[in-house]
């Protein structure tokens, strides 16, 4: 297997390293918690963070759920002492970890990075329609704050952990321009006002002096207060006589005064930033390659499209030339960074130093969806150049190529209870973290026939139901997953179906209402996969095992069956008529972890003992405190506001704003989002006499 030297200096093959003569704040990764490596993961942390320091490429963590795999990870990453970067397939896993890792790390920089998009329609066109997308975002003020956190925090010190989403192998600003327009203040330096002032514009500050918000600076006589767009508090700058007085925090809400400093390095406001001589050249670039592109249309007898391009680029040109920025910024990364056709963009990755960790959580997900992002991108946008709405520059403003990817994450380590060929085969080692903490065992697996499956099932159940557990059942199709839910409800059974086409917020709200009672039997499809934590469920049903197909792949049977070993009596029924490979292949699988766990229990006198996990109601669309909902004519109080009065409506709706930035500012965006849609009922309702 590849091995590389620890210390080499690696990186993009097109991107300029920043690091080498940046001096780090050196502070060591240290974890804080009250419990000692259990079961098998002290090998695993020292198996793993040998095959690093001897430079080994890729390793594998083969963890089951429930191992602690997490605190696998933050105790290598102790070892190593490296940053480090944490790679998820969805923003709500990847803030599980980033809490995860916040408590472990309470010292160090944890940062989070994910798309800042609540909503998302990128720009496109269709040609069989004529139909012009504009681009349309709901951007996420906190996300954006803690993406740009994450970017300068890796520009400044050595101990971060960035846990991020496949976001950060898209496009950004190249770190080398970023770095150029820090401005440093310091206590008795020089201090010139226009011309301080004219680079907090060029840096993308925008002065506001009645109110300090985010990514603002405000001038009241010899005081500027800058609130930096990556931090939640101000700065203060007192100036005495053109001299620089004295460097304070506050609070920009309170007006708190906190800490002196006698030095502060402020970081661009957002990304795409650069120093005004690389503006003006990249200005020259866009519009050779927009008069080209306009030749090129003509030559065609394209006319429309010609014309077209000119105007869209002329505006945004405009915008540069002004202000140092434009929207759509992201779309001229290439001639603003003066790359050539077809160079990999800067992503977050080019920001890390050249020795840095990489972990790639339920690797067998994630890596797919890294190879996939480049197609999708390059495919829509084609469209935009054909059609005149973007310069071919454009194409070059993408996500990395997997083969791209490959090349700049150097060491990493696959995590993931069923790691795929892929990984398997670049592994150097595929370390096994088998025994759970709590001394929990991998489900019994029962194949019975699918012959009078439904009322052996029905028996189970009803068994299941007598000592208050849950039941788990998984079709293959949507419709069998509603008519098994009509089917069971009408023998008596409190039952529910999931699918697709349920929306996100209320499969939590049904996974809350699983776990509290208020039903014992959740049908669904695919539902039982990565990321479920359900201890109240003791059974899981699945019907026809035996198809061959994703959904009863190997993979996703391990998958499935995992979601049964959070429960001391968790077992696992799958009805087939045949025994296909994968069902063989997951059944042994399942035994043989089984048998290794008994055993360590046998051996350490452990007896298994369920999860006690707190049901936390995600989802509260109205407050205990609030009065009860009450209907008397036409007259509607939601909350004690009355919604037929247009103030009231108002003040309803600002309350209702206030709580969904606070959820998601504490990253709870099934919350979020729930108090997002009840805005928009309000919104959209008809209140009339």
């Amino acid at each position: 297997m590849d091995q590389i030297k620890v210390d080499e200096s690696w990186g993009g093959d097109t991107i300029e390293n920043i690091h080498g003569d940046v001096s780090y704040e050196q502070k060591k990764f240290k974890v804080v918690s009250p419990y000692d490596p259990a079961g098998d993961q002290a090998q695993a942390i020292e198996k793993l963070s040998d095959g690093l320091l001897q430079g080994d490429r890729c390793q594998t963590l083969k963890g089951v759920t429930g191992s602690g795999k997490t605190y696998t990870m933050a105790k290598i990453i102790e070892q190593v002492q490296r940053p480090t970067l944490v790679l998820s397939h969805n923003k709500t896993l990847a803030a599980q970890l980033y809490r995860e890792f916040k408590s472990f790390f309470p010292e160090n920089a944890v940062e989070y990075f994910v798309s800042t998009y609540d909503y998302y329609q990128p720009e496109a066109y269709v040609p069989g329609r004529d139909l012009y997308i504009e681009k349309a975002t709901d951007i996420n003020q906190e996300i954006d704050r803690l993406r740009l956190s994450a970017s300068f925090s890796l520009m400044e010190r050595r101990d971060v952990i960035v846990v991020a989403t496949v976001s950060c192998i898209f496009g950004l600003a190249n770190p080398v321009s970023v770095r150029d327009m820090v401005h440093t203040f310091e206590v008795g330096m020089p201090f010139h006002h226009h011309e301080v002032l004219e680079q907090l514009v060029r840096m993308q500050y925008e002065r506001n002096d009645a109110i300090l918000k985010r990514g603002a600076f405000r001038v009241r006589g010899d005081v500027v207060e800058i609130c930096p767009s990556y931090l939640e508090n101000a700065v203060r700058i007192s100036i005495d006589w053109d001299e620089i007085a004295s460097i304070q925090w506050f609070d920009p809400v309170s007006g708190e005064k906190q800490e002196m400093v006698q030095s502060y390095t402020l970081y661009p406001a957002k990304q795409f930033v650069m120093p005004q001589d690389q503006v003006k050249a990249a200005v020259e670039r866009i519009r050779s390659e927009m008069e080209d592109q306009i030749e090129y249309f003509n030559s065609l007898g394209r006319p429309l499209e010609a014309e077209r391009i000119k105007t869209r680029v002329e505006y945004d040109l405009e915008m540069l030339e002004e202000i140092g920025y434009c929207g759509g910024i992201e779309n001229y990364s290439r001639p603003l960074s003066d790359r050539k056709a077809g160079e990999r963009p800067a992503v977050l990755l080019d920001y890390f130093p050249p020795d840095f960790l990489t972990f790639i959580d339920e690797s067998h997900v994630t890596l797919s969806q890294v190879g996939a992002m480049y197609e999708g991108d390059r495919s829509r946008k084609l469209n935009l150049v054909n059609y005149g709405f973007r310069l071919p520059s454009a194409l070059d403003n993408r996500p990395l190529m997997a083969t791209e990817f490959d090349k700049v994450v150097k060491q990493r380590v696959f995590v993931s209870a069923t790691p795929g060929k892929v990984e398997l085969n670049q592994s150097s080692q595929v370390v096994e973290q088998i025994i759970r903490p709590t001394g929990l065992l991998d489900p019994e697996v029962d194949v019975r026939p699918s012959e009078g499956q439904m009322e052996n099932l029905y028996a189970e159940i009803r068994k299941t139901i007598a000592k208050k557990q849950r039941v788990l059942v998984t079709t293959l199709t949507k419709r069998m997953s509603e008519d098994l839910t009509d089917y069971f409800a009408g023998l008596g059974l409190k039952v529910r179906y999931l699918h697709s086409e349920i929306e996100t917020i209320e499969r939590v709200e049904l996974l809350r209402d699983l776990r509290l009672g208020v039903f014992d039997v959740l049908i669904g499809i695919n539902l039982l996969r990565e990321g479920l934590d359900l201890p109240e469920v003791s059974l899981i049903a699945i019907l026809d095992a035996d198809k061959i197909g994703f959904l009863r792949s190997t993979t996703s049977l391990v998958q499935i069956i995992g979601r049964a070993a959070r429960n001391s009596e968790g077992r696992v029924i799958m009805y087939a008529d045949k025994m296909s490979s994968a069902m063989e292949e997951a059944i042994s699988e399942t035994n043989r972890r089984r048998a290794i766990q008994t055993a360590y229990n046998d051996e350490h006198g452990i007896t298994p003992t369920t999860i006690i996990k707190s049901i936390q109601d995600l989802i509260e669309r109205e407050k205990e405190d609030t009065k009860e909902i009450q209907k008397q004519d036409l007259t509607i109080l939601k909350g004690g506001f009355n919604l037929l009065n247009a103030n009231d409506r108002k003040k309803y709706l600002k309350a209702l704003e206030k709580e969904m930035l606070t959820a998601a500012k504490n990253l709870e965006f099934e919350r979020a989002a729930v108090i997002r849609d009840e805005m928009e009922t309000v919104r959209n309702s008809q209140f009339s006499s």
